[in-house]
């Protein structure tokens, strides 16, 4: 599967370029405010298929090649740093999810109840969109031009 991705040049013009994604499996980490209620919108709303469901504390799902984890507060992944800090959910780190129609893709999730942060916009190299989950998190909805 190839895409392209805008990679930023000294003169501020993005140069695009090609790549092949990895026949591996990728996995990121959300922290999550309730294990099933983002369990249920990944797999309902985005097409993900549970790996292991340990709720309240935690579940993974996988879409692809894409494992994502959701970790609750009473994972061990949301327990407090040595400083003190409690990792929690939101930020602008994002999984993103190549559709082939992001206009279409906003009109279900929006008739399912999805939240968005931001209204679709496009650029030379595609449409995206940023899709919020349960606890926050964004996931981008990236339509790639001339798809």
């Amino acid at each position: 599967m190839l895409h392209a991705i805008a990679v930023s040049t000294l003169a501020g013009e993005p140069s695009w370029k090609v790549f092949r994604v990895p026949d591996e499996r990728v996995s990121v980490r959300y922290m999550v405010d309730d294990v099933q209620a983002s369990l249920d919108f990944y797999t309902k709303m985005l097409g993900f298929e549970p790996l292991t469901v340990a709720v309240p504390a935690f579940a993974d799902v996988q879409r692809g090649n894409l494992r994502l984890l959701l970790s609750g507060p009473l994972s061990s992944a949301g327990r407090p740093m040595a400083d003190g800090a409690q990792p929690g959910p939101g930020g602008w780190n994002r999984i993103h999810l190549i559709v082939e129609d992001v206009a279409a893709e906003v009109a279900r999730l929006r008739a399912a109840g999805a939240q968005f942060r931001n209204e679709v916009v496009s650029g030379p190299g595609g449409s995206q969109v940023l899709l919020l989950d349960p606890s926050g998190n964004i996931i981008e909805l990236f339509q790639p031009a001339g798809v």
